[in-house]
């Protein structure tokens, strides 16, 4: 029996065009290098709908998304992080999320777990998400 290695895509997240909002993509080893292409940019535009109902901003800009890692079987597991740990619409968020990303093609499951550590903070936004909010 083989075991699944997973694979950490870092390429977006080091260098100078590094974006602060970007999480960490893992992705199982069997998972071919042009699905891995697809799922970053449907998954990506998939978060970008779903909006902080408190805040005029979706919750991709806003760097709430820490880490998306879809495994071998395409169930696709995300952490992230709340703008606050007392926010009233941590379950509301999560649901929204489960929704949206279960309904992109070859998704087979969703389950997002919200973490705090590394606490969120504005220095996670994106320069999108700061002049939505007027923060320049």
């Amino acid at each position: 029996m083989t075991t699944a290695q997973t694979i950490e895509c870092q390429a977006s997240v080091e260098g100078p065009e590094s974006m602060p909002n970007e999480p960490q993509w893992l992705f199982d080893g069997s998972v071919p290098e042009d699905e891995r292409a697809r799922y970053t940019s449907d998954v990506v535009a998939t978060l970008k709908t779903v909006f902080d109902p408190e805040i005029p901003c979706d919750i991709y800009e806003l760097g709430l998304i820490y880490k998306v890692d879809i495994g071998d079987d395409r169930q696709i597991k995300i952490e992230m992080t709340l703008t606050a740990p007392g926010c009233p619409v941590a379950g509301e968020l999560t649901r929204a999320i489960e929704t949206a990303v279960g309904a992109v093609p070859g998704v087979l499951g969703v389950n997002v777990t919200v973490v705090f550590d590394p606490p969120w903070d504005q220095s996670r936004m994106s320069d999108e998400a700061r002049v939505s909010l007027d923060m320049f």
